[in-house]
Formats: C-alpha cells, structure tokens, sequence
C-alpha cells in the first residue's frame, strides 16, 4: 500500500495517539503550574511516587499478558466448540466465560487475594476473567458465520480439516475475532486501573492516591494517562481490523 492511500485509511491516527501518549507519560511532570491551577492549595500537585513512563509501561505489560491469554484460551475455546467433537460443551464454555463478566473486578481481587497475594498476580487473574467473554463470543459469531459452501469447498480441494481452519475459517473470521479482542483490551485498560487497590504498579496509582486524599490534580493526571492508552489501543486494533483478511 503506498503512503498517500495508507494516509487516507487513517494509518497515522495510531502513530499520533501513541506520540500523544508518550509525550503526556514524560511531560506532566512539566506542567507543575497548568495543574497547580487546579489544587492551589495543595503542597504537592504532581504525583511522584513512581514516574508515569514507569507506570504506563507496568500497566501496558499487565493488560498485554492478560489479553494475550484471554485471546488463547477464548479462541481456543471458540474452535473447539465450534468442531464436531466439542459441539456438547457450547454451553459450558459460554456460561463458564460470562461468569468472569458477571463478577465485578473489585470482587474478583478480593477472592484472588488470599490465594495469589498482593500486587500483579490477582490484577493478572481478574483482567483474564473480565476479558475473555468479548473474544469467545466474538470468535463464535466469526467461525459460526461462514458460508458453509466455502467450507465443504476447501474440503472438496483436499484440505485436511487443520488446513480448513488456518487458511479458510480463521482468516475469514478474523476481523470479527480482533473485534472481540479490541473489547476486550479496550475495557481491560480502565479495569487495570482497580489493580492499585491491591499493590500492583499501574496507571491507577496517581487516581487511587487522589482520592484517598482529596486532590484532584493526580486523579486527572492517571485519568489523561489512561484515556490516552485507551484511544491508542483502540485506533491500533481499527487498523488491524481494516487490514484483516476478509475486512
């Protein structure tokens, strides 16, 4: 694709939210006096317990890991059920990965906590739990939503049943799966956040400390941090998605 049609499509909207978020992680500290204007009574007005560059990058690790096994185990999930040998267990596998939506995050850290102990670990646990359900229903809806023609096609050419998968069905459906996977990621980013609570490093440190004194200034600067991260990632996955075969 040349440049001025990767321009048209948007590809630099990504490129630019990106550069907008690293340059908010290494330059609110600079702006001491935009957000003394909003706490002019506080002795302390940027948070400085951690560098935010520092936080992003735990934040962006711990919501990268979490999707990163969600998306194995909910596309995993997704095919088996989708094969003839696993057809029975569809009902299990929706009902097991809409109870992690269910139970909200707060409840899950608080019952992950005596297991796996403060900080990532239950942060981790909770983000898998809570992100799982968008990507098994969407990449249901992607491979339940081939034309069966195209299938009984590729298996009229010769293809063995794990060629039909690679190269016909996973493809096709995956503009639906990144979808899924964009929900996910999208809402996990703002859940993480809650992992503060706990112990774990994230972006929602300079909100948690905010509230629990009263100033607004670090609530506001964890919120830009995060709704950035947000924007970035989910202009990052329309890309991917109107570049996925079958899009």
């Amino acid at each position: 694709m040349s440049q001025p049609a990767l321009l048209r499509g948007g590809g630099w909207q990504p490129l630019l939210w990106l550069a907008l978020l690293l340059a908010a992680a290494l330059g609110l500290a600079e702006l001491e006096g935009l957000f003394r204007l909003i706490e002019p009574d506080s002795r302390t007005v940027i948070y400085g317990r951690a560098a935010f560059i520092d936080l992003l990058g735990s934040h962006v690790l711990l919501v990268a890991l979490a999707a990163g096994v969600s998306s194995l185990v909910g596309v995993g999930a997704a095919i088996m059920v989708t094969r003839r040998w696993g057809a029975d267990f569809l009902p299990l596998v929706s009902q097991l990965a809409s109870i992690g939506q269910t139970i909200p995050p707060v409840a899950v850290l608080a019952l992950a906590v005596p297991a796996l102990g403060f900080g990532s670990g239950p942060t981790l646990f909770a983000l898998m739990l809570y992100g799982l359900l968008p990507i098994l229903r969407n990449s249901l809806a992607g491979l339940r939503g081939i034309d069966p023609a195209v299938l009984e096609a590729a298996r009229g050419m010769g293809m063995a049943p794990l060629q039909v998968l690679w190269q016909v069905e996973l493809p096709l459906a995956l503009t639906v799966i990144l979808a899924g996977i964009r929900t996910s990621v999208t809402i996990n980013i703002a859940t993480a956040a809650i992992g503060s609570t706990i112990g774990a490093r994230t972006l929602g440190d300079p909100v948690i400390s905010g509230l629990v004194i009263g100033n607004t200034a670090f609530i506001l600067q964890g919120a830009i941090l995060i709704g950035l991260l947000a924007v970035a990632v989910d202009s990052l996955f329309e890309q991917l998605q109107r570049r996925a075969p079958g899009a």
